[in-house]
């Protein structure tokens, strides 16, 4: 009986069972659906002479479900619903009783009372104990897992006016730590599960797309075409992944074809939306930027001859000409997404195909981002016992185009001007200075920058027995990227450089996964064996030229250039795997999952064995199945976690276990010689480094599951890190590739979930998620000293802000020479720590942390009728980030400032804000600032059409909505923005050039 509740449930995710199967599913639906809770239903009755029957299934929400099962009671009569959670049945009498179910939602009994159209809410079950979740090779039931497995809540990977799907789920699971470092039309976020591992190798997460290794960029994956993601935390869960689990695993699975009468399912779902800089540092206008230099000759003790610095600025003046430049380099943004799906399929054949176009226009001139995604998933059952499949998918991502330099902008003196007389863009308006390029000068740069993903997986799954499967995944991925670019002589002092540089890398994988369940009497067995393989090749080329006679000839003869240069460099690695996993259950109370996985990776060093052996146990206690609690109406779900095991990080690139070498040419004896010249030392015995962990949790549900969630604390251990240790220079290098040291991590992880009302016109629900960790470094290089230089401390956490500790600004009057002799009034007020009576670098101490002390979010989604509204609210509090808005060290009174920088005068005699002059006893301080900040995220506010309307305009389903990203922040912090770092002195940087952005967008979904 509990092998055919797997299968039925398997076949929500693209899985397919045989008839007979699907007959018996029936069986169990109806006896299942005698213990069901109470209908909600929101329906119409309309006459039909015919016994053919039409509905939606919705979730409370009023999202459609695909995939529930719908039958007729006391018969096998039945289908599932499409996509948009349509059906059809054709039924013995229209006064029948449905039942109706769905995967994670209570099965429920419907009378329909003669009606031949219907609308079907269904209720969740919050504990979702019987859902059926996606694990490391393979599926298992909630209520069966061991480790630390959660469910990013689907309604994020859809409607949202985001290029990208980390963008999407950033705040929506604990444990899950997702930094948007910058919000470039295009760019990506940085990912951390549980925080950080690793010192100087990689920290992200690895990421399963469809069961197979993802080697791409996560802007390759079109969140539409998702159907579920999986985060994997503990070590159980994550050590079937080797030497790529310590820092997690999030499994994504896209959306596959599913059974239905043969008439295809086509969707359509688009948004345009409008974007606006969300908190804008204005430049001081003219007035205030002829007082500001005033002041700052004043406080730096100058005679000011002039009213301006440079001469152009003083004509300008004269003249009575300013310019905006914030306004010259920005302009309102535009977003906008189209996506078309269609699918199909009978009882042996199933397919899904998607497109999808996004263009973006950044609030920056020139960032733009554009991006094509096609998909194709198909699956055919041969015969009973030969399944087979693939999934294709091809992506472009366009990045092109001459960008404005957002930070110049704001640095320019509004008395200059970007174009001459003949309207040609002056290279340095503000001349005689040399210091601050024309903002817009960029703009004029051709610029071609596209990179492609084309990955084609395939797969043969064979069932020769009751219980035993074979299945052989193979993929192969191919990314290329081009770039080029030409800078013109009118923006590069009459010289032109032109740029090519073309990248691509192949990645094959091959998995043998073999296993097999069994059930006899209350003992339930799955064991999973795999042997896999892996190989990664990468070649990159580059070209470069100076010196154009015109800019005709561009990037397409760099030949013509005076000075050329070329460069080339490739590297190739592979992985050899092997595991093992055990999962057992005894009468669905106790719970173990035994794993254990050997890898090979081929770039460790000559002298270790590249093999490492990963096991983990997890055990868990279904506490509500007892028979003291199984009676229980208080408690509806009790489990106990518990789980232990060591995973490894192979994340450093290739060759750095070997000494490496380039070429390099001379002049000798009036002749150019090429001569060998290593470039890095290479460590023979390097291995992966090696993470020991421990979690336990808590899933709980209370009150018919109105109350659910998860509770749990994990520690973890990492040793022989791979570290980049410093070296004496006199071996002619600086650094060398080690392990070494040792440093663990403690947690806590909260999510709750809670149904606070629920009528049948009316719900509200909320969400909340809770995260904290502390990362502790417990040794470094073995001789129990810290590394300054690096701001690595033992006994600290990773990231510390080691500095002065500011206590205000020094005040006319006050006794500032027997403290810090060179400070004036003005000047940032350092505290003596220890008390020898003067500022220096003994009196730096550790601040806090770099990393937030805890993040969360907070969900709550409201339903009245067709009606829905969802608010979701993000945060993060605690840690300390160098604040770039808050050091202009205007050296000559130059630049401009932000309208609200309120620099000390003997006037303004501010606390907080020091003197223009004041950047001359800095002392290297990095202006550490708290960035704490509470977000409104997103809100979304979308309409379901009711079926009485649609069936008069012959459309299945329609939903429209208007969503904000990004409303507003309330924080402390003077900037930009709290959670993307800025160059604030940039001179051009192409990723952190760009301000945090506010969106509003409309949009709709269809179906037909």
């Amino acid at each position: 009986m509990k092998e055919m509740i797997r299968n039925r449930r398997l076949c929500f995710y693209g899985f397919k069972c045989n008839l007979s199967i699907l007959l018996v599913c029936s069986f169990i639906f109806q006896t299942q659906a005698l213990e069901t809770s109470e209908t909600n239903l929101l329906y119409e009755v309309k006459q039909d002479q015919q016994n053919q029957l039409k509905g939606t299934i919705f979730d409370s929400n009023g999202q459609p479900l695909p995939g529930a099962n719908i039958i007729e009671k006391g018969t096998v009569n039945g289908t599932q619903s499409d996509f948009d959670g349509n059906f059809q049945l054709e039924i013995s009498d229209l006064n029948s009783t449905l039942i109706v179910s769905y995967v994670g939602f209570k099965t429920q009994e419907v009378q329909l009372n003669g009606q031949s159209t219907i609308n079907i809410s269904l209720v969740e079950d919050a504990s979702a104990l019987d859902e059926v979740v996606v694990v490391g090779y393979g599926t298992q039931k909630r209520s069966d897992i061991t480790g630390s497995v959660v469910s990013v809540p689907k309604e994020r990977l859809s409607n949202l006016p985001v290029s990208n799907v980390l963008q999407a789920i950033q705040g929506t699971t604990a444990g899950l730590n997702i930094t948007q470092n910058s919000s470039v039309p295009g760019s990506s976020a940085s990912v951390q599960v549980r925080g950080v591992n690793s010192i100087n190798a990689g920290n992200s997460p690895l990421i399963i797309l469809d069961g197979i290794p993802f080697f791409g960029v996560s802007n390759d994956i079109n969140p539409n075409d998702i159907e579920s993601i999986e985060v994997l935390k503990d070590a159980s869960a994550v050590a079937i992944y080797g030497t790529r689990g310590s820092n997690g695993v999030i499994l994504i699975t896209t959306k596959r074809g599913r059974k239905s009468d043969g008439k295809p399912t086509v969707k359509y779902s688009g948004y345009v939306g409008v974007e606006e800089i969300a908190n804008p540092l204005t430049p001081m206008g003219p007035d205030a930027y002829v007082q500001k230099y005033a002041d700052f000759l004043s406080a730096n003790g100058l005679s000011q001859t002039a009213v301006l610095p440079n001469s152009s600025e003083v004509e300008n003046y004269d003249a009575g000409i300013t310019t905006n430049w914030l306004d010259e380099a920005t302009q309102s943004g535009l977003i906008q997404e189209h996506n078309i799906s269609l699918s199909s399929g009978n009882e042996k054949s199933q397919y899904y195909f998607s497109a999808s176009h996004l263009d973006q226009k950044g609030v920056v001139k020139g960032y733009n981002f554009k991006k094509n995604t096609f998909r194709f998933n198909a699956d055919s059952e041969i015969v009973d016992w030969l399944k087979i499949g693939t999934s294709a998918f091809f992506s472009e991502n366009n990045y092109s185009g001459g960008r404005a330099n957002f930070l110049e902008a704001t640095a320019m003196s509004p008395y200059s001007v970007p174009k001459d007389d003949n309207g040609d863009y002056i290279i340095y308006p503000m001349s005689p200075e040399l210091l601050f390029r024309n903002p817009l000068i960029g703009l004029t740069t051709d610029r071609k920058d596209i990179t492609r993903n084309l990955t084609g997986t395939g797969f043969l799954e064979i069932n020769p027995i009751e219980g035993l499967k074979y299945r052989l995944n193979a993929s192969y991925t191919f990314n290329w990227g081009n770039y080029k670019s030409y800078s013109g002589r009118a923006a590069d002092d009459n010289s032109g450089t032109g740029y090519v540089s073309n990248a691509e890398t192949g990645n094959w994988v091959i998995e043998n996964i073999l296993t097999y369940s069994k059930d006899f009497d209350k003992h339930h067995f799955d064991l999973t064996a795999l042997y896999s393989a892996q190989e990664v090749d990468y070649f990159q080329s580059e070209s470069r030229a100076v010196g154009f006679v015109n800019d005709g000839l561009s990037y397409y003869d760099l030949a013509s250039g005076t000075t050329q240069s070329v460069n080339s460099r490739g590297n190739s690695y592979s992985l050899v795997s092997q595991m093992g996993r055990i999962n057992y259950s005894y009468d669905s109370r106790y719970l173990l999952t035994f794993t254990a996985r050997r890898d090979g990776y081929s770039a460790f060093g000559a002298n270790t064995d590249k093999y490492g052996v990963f096991p983990s146990v997890a055990l868990g206690w279904n506490i509500k199945n007892e028979s003291f609690l199984e009676n229980s109406d208080a408690v509806n779900a009790l489990k106990l976690r518990f789980s232990y095991g060591k995973t490894g990080n192979q994340a450093i690139g290739v060759n750095q276990t070997a000494t490496i070498a380039s070429s390099v040419r001379f002049p000798f004896d009036g002749t150019a010689l090429t001569g060998v010249r290593y470039n890095s030392i290479g460590n023979a015995n390097l291995n992966w480094e090696s993470t020991t962990s421990s979690n336990i949790g808590v899933d709980f549900g209370f009150l018919n599951n109105r109350i659910s969630g998860t509770v749990e604390v994990y520690k973890s251990k990492t040793e022989d890190i791979l570290l980049r240790r410093n070296i004496p220079n006199i071996t002619g290098y600086a650094n060398i590739w080690s392990n070494l040291g040792s440093m663990q991590n403690e947690g806590l992880e909260v999510t709750l979930n809670t149904t606070n009302i629920e009528t049948k016109d009316f719900s509200w629900k909320s969400t909340i998620n809770f995260s904290t960790f502390r990362n502790e470094i417990l040794e470094l290089y073995g001789d129990g000293q810290d590394d300054i230089g690096n701001r690595w401390f033992i006994g600290e956490p990773l990231g510390v802000f080691f500095d002065y500790e500011k206590e205000g600004i020094w005040q006319e009057g006050e006794d500032i020479a027997s403290v810090d002799p060179i400070a004036q009034p003005g000047d940032i007020k350092f505290k003596d720590q220890n008390g020898d009576g003067k500022i220096d670098s003994d009196d730096k101490i550790i601040l806090g942390r770099t990393t937030p002390e805890w993040t969360g979010g907070f969900t709550n989604t409201f339903r009245y009728k067709n009606i829905n509204l969802s608010i979701f609210i993000q945060t993060s509090q605690g840690g300390l980030r160098s604040n770039r808005d808050l050091t202009y060290a205007d050296e000559a009174g130059r630049r401009n400032l932000p309208a609200d920088f309120r620099y000390w005068t003997p006037e303004n005699k501010d606390n907080y804000w020091p003197s223009l002059s004041a950047y001359k006893n800095y002392k290297g301080y990095g202006f550490p600032e708290d960035f704490s900040y509470v977000r409104i995220k997103d809100v979304r506010l979308s309409y379901v059409f009711p079926s009485e309307i649609l069936d008069k305009i012959g459309v299945n389903s329609l939903t429209v909505y208007a969503a904000g990203r990004n409303l507003h922040t309330f924080t402390k912090w003077y900037g930009w923005d709290p959670e993307i770092s800025y160059d604030s002195r940039g001179a051009g940087n192409w990723t952190n050039n760009y301000p945090q952005v506010r969106t509003i967008s409309f949009g709709l979904n269809v179906s037909l």
